[in-house]
């Protein structure tokens, strides 16, 4: 399988030049393919694809306007445009939505360089238009025998540089294990398992929440293209990157364990894009992650030969007794445990991940559903739509 190593690499001034100004010419010529195929569909209803904006790139070069195109590495700028075709491609399949113009600010900055563009030898890369290798912080060695087939460079807003090397990689499968785990997510706790065992929410956001306000003030107070405000976005970037970079790590802890541990991992549907719709909630539920999290039990189960389910959403893990199987009528958030009517005590996540795990485990056995029956409860299935826009988390 390919697989993406980020390293991160401390350029000279002249390569921190060289890449500054092919960020600018990447995105140069994103927007002006993204400009020309948008107005060829609404003026003609013509459709424009790679090999046409390839034609228009190399006229666009032969320009005096555009003529310091030519100073950079044409295989980030074709990479671009192959970028932009695959964006066209799943904004026609629906799985994205239509393209958007890049920013010098609120983009990403990156090139992509494939083998024609580099040179890699002996743990030493060189991109084209250079005569020094990067100076790489290799964190951890890449595969016996690896050859990166592309080389993503990026700068994130905090300053920093990385580079990403796609590599043919052979992952091997994790010794099989007959145990399984339920896993129920939350605020208070992060996670809580079918075990019984509550993974304390490191609220990352929250502990920083005073260093990083204390920045944004400072920024506000600075005059806008002054050379005190970008240093002053610096430091609010260098905030927000300590408090991705350490929630990253956690989830990566947290997500390998319940891999390595567990032959069957069974999570919940949850639509997060909903339940940041809650105010009073959205700022909790994006600082811990839980997205982020299902995305790495996802790919980490694929390499290792785990099997990951995923109950549905609607399935009533926190009101369902897991010893009598009644259904409790109401169970607020505010009450963390209840008595159902068989004398049975719950604590309440600690109960939606057995539940969970009860029915992923009927899914994965005979592939019994566990989508209760709305339409009984919901006639026309809009009051069901509605629910799922304002249900709060567990």
């Amino acid at each position: 399988m390919k697989r993406a190593f980020r390293y991160r690499f401390h350029p000279t001034d002249a390569q921190a030049a060289e890449l500054v100004r092919t960020f600018g010419c990447v995105r140069k010529v994103y927007n002006l393919a993204l400009r020309a195929r948008s107005e060829a569909w609404e003026s003609r209803r013509e459709r424009v694809g790679y090999g046409a904006t390839s034609a228009m790139l190399t006229g666009w070069k032969q320009t005096a306007e555009l003529g310091f195109l030519r100073e950079v590495s044409c295989v980030p700028l074709q990479q671009a445009l192959r970028h932009l075709q695959t964006a066209f491609v799943n904004f026609f399949a629906k799985r994205a939505r239509f393209p958007r113009f890049k920013s010098k600010r609120k983009s990403r900055q990156s090139a992509e360089y494939t083998s024609s563009a580099f040179r890699y030898r002996d743990g030493r890369l060189t991109l084209a238009k250079m005569s020094e290798p990067l100076d790489i912080v290799w964190s951890r060695p890449l595969p016996a025998g690896a050859v990166p087939s592309t080389v993503t460079v990026s700068r994130d807003a905090a300053g920093r540089w990385f580079v990403s090397l796609l590599c043919d990689d052979t992952v091997t499968p994790a010794p099989a294990t007959a145990d399984a785990v339920g896993v129920d997510v939350g605020i208070t706790s992060l996670a809580t398992l079918s075990t019984g065992e509550k993974v304390a929410n490191p609220r990352h956001e929250r502990r920083d929440r005073e260093r990083l306000a204390r920045a944004q003030r400072d920024l506000a107070r600075k005059a806008k293209g002054s050379n005190n405000r970008a240093r002053a976005r610096l430091r609010v970037a260098r905030v927000h990157a300590r408090i991705a970079d350490r929630r990253r790590d956690h989830l990566h802890k947290l997500s390998t364990r319940l891999v390595r541990d567990n032959q069957v991992v069974v999570i919940e549907d949850l639509s997060v894009r909903n339940l940041v719709k809650n105010r009073s909630l959205a700022r909790a539920i994006s600082d811990a992650g839980w997205r982020d999290l299902r995305g790495m039990l996802e790919y980490k189960c694929a390499w290792y030969g785990r099997e990951l389910v995923v109950v549905d959403r609607w399935f009533p893990s926190s009101k369902l007794c897991g010893a009598c199987g009644t259904v409790a009528a109401k169970l607020p958030l505010d009450v963390r445990e209840w008595t159902c009517g068989c004398g049975a005590v719950h604590d309440r996540d600690v109960n939606a991940a057995t539940n969970i795990l009860a029915a992923g485990l009927a899914v994965a056995a005979c592939g019994d559903g566990v989508r209760p029956e709305r339409e009984k409860s919901f006639p026309g299935g809009r009051r069901s739509v509605k629910q799922e826009r304002s249900r709060p988390p567990r």
